[in-house]
């Protein structure tokens, strides 16, 4: 049942978990665009290196492409909670209280998934057995993934 608002958020389905299935599908689109920023941010740095490659053990490289990865998912999830495979798949990320995430918040659930993602991906599959649907850095940043309605049909 979709829970009522007073103001004019868009209706949720009363904080309801999303499954994992539904946050992996999203997190595979979102992937596909992340990659596609990583290679349009590559194209642009052999563009201003004039086709020269970059040293091996530049440190600076690696941080830019986790740095293009960290402002696509924590823009996102600050201005509106989605993002684009979240949107397709209808689903948001909230705080525990369902209130909208802060770019601290959001940085932090991001660095939290990290190292979730370290050993196996155990700490973002631990959601499949979690009572609450939460992974790691749900849990350690207070946040969770939730579904939200269909628009309303006109």
């Amino acid at each position: 049942e979709l829970g009522v608002t007073l103001d004019n958020s868009p209706p949720s389905l009363a904080l309801e978990p999303a499954s994992v299935w539904r946050r992996f599908a999203a997190f595979c689109y979102d992937l596909l665009l992340v990659a596609a920023l990583v290679f349009c941010f590559t194209l642009a740095v052999l563009a201003a290196r004039r086709g020269a490659a970059v040293p091996p053990g530049s440190w600076w490289f690696p941080a830019s492409l986790l740095g293009v990865a960290l402002v696509f998912f924590c823009g996102f999830w600050v201005h509106g909670g989605q993002t684009l495979g979240m949107r397709a798949w209808r689903i948001r990320v909230v705080r525990d209280d369902g209130s909208s995430l802060g770019w601290l918040r959001a940085m932090a659930r991001f660095a939290a998934g990290c190292v979730g993602a370290l050993p196996l991906g155990l700490g973002l599959w631990w959601s499949a057995f979690d009572a609450q649907k939460r992974g790691w850095h749900d849990r350690w940043t207070r946040t969770r993934v939730v579904r939200i309605a269909p628009p309303p049909q006109r």
